[in-house]
């Protein structure tokens, strides 16, 4: 089931939130359907919130040598990034945003998805942030150690984004055990329950949603000071 767009969110951008878990192939379907009606002008921008049935998927740079134990069903994603899990507990955010009009900048959209990330996590009470060399979003775990609680992986066709991001809420973390996730054996994961915090799902959509317009307003031509084009704006953040 799904909800219609929430009032304070842009009014041309559809929000929809699934309860029930979504088969990744009918998800990709959907998503890679919904960035073709885009480019053609019959349909709007889309964020997607969504669980899947346990799973992993191969990004673009993935290593077989990484997939440890294909317990749960493989999937070719189609989006940069190595292996990552997927499944109940965690919230996936599908993008749909058209980039033709926010800056044709893929690394300033990925930049302001990552700080997206953070605020949301930070409103939680967790000090989420970036690691230098490092994809994904990180934390201090119970246990002092940085510890990996989200992931994102991108693809943009004709400058429509698909995919999108990945922040752990309380899944079973024994089912990263079948890969590396994203190539980094020596880091763990962790999850917003297992760093003893308690907030639901509908808690971190509720933060998602209220920093959703911020991130959406980053997303933006930014012309350097020597006229040269389009380069990363509010870097800060």
């Amino acid at each position: 089931m799904s909800s219609p767009p929430p009032s304070s969110a842009p009014q041309s951008i559809e929000w929809r939130v699934d309860s029930a878990p979504v088969d990744y192939p009918a998800a990709l379907a959907d998503m890679e359907a919904r960035a073709a009606a885009i480019f053609e002008g019959q349909a709007g921008e889309r964020v997607w919130l969504l669980e899947h049935p346990p799973l992993y998927t191969a990004g673009t740079s993935a290593n077989p040598a990484e997939l440890l134990d294909p317990r749960f069903p493989v999937h070719d994603a189609g989006r940069g990034g190595r292996y990552t899990y997927h499944g109940p507990g965690q919230r996936i955010g599908y993008l749909n945003i058209d980039l033709r009009e926010r800056g044709k900048d893929v690394r300033n959209f990925v930049h302001h998805l990552e700080g997206w990330m953070i605020d949301a996590l930070g409103d939680l009470g967790i000090s989420a942030r970036r690691a230098e060399g490092r994809i994904g979003i990180w934390t201090d775990d119970r246990q002092g150690q940085e510890a990996k609680i989200g992931a994102l992986g991108i693809r943009v066709r004709r400058w429509v984004t698909l995919h999108g991001f990945s922040i752990n809420v309380d899944p079973d973390l024994s089912h990263f055990g079948g890969i590396v996730p994203c190539g980094l054996a020596e880091y763990p994961v962790t999850s917003i329950a297992a760093l003893g915090i308690k907030a639901s799902m509908a808690d971190l959509d509720a933060a998602l949603k209220r920093h959703f317009p911020a991130f959406l307003s980053r997303l933006r031509r930014c012309p350097s000071g020597d006229g040269a084009g389009v380069e990363q704006c509010g870097t800060g953040r």
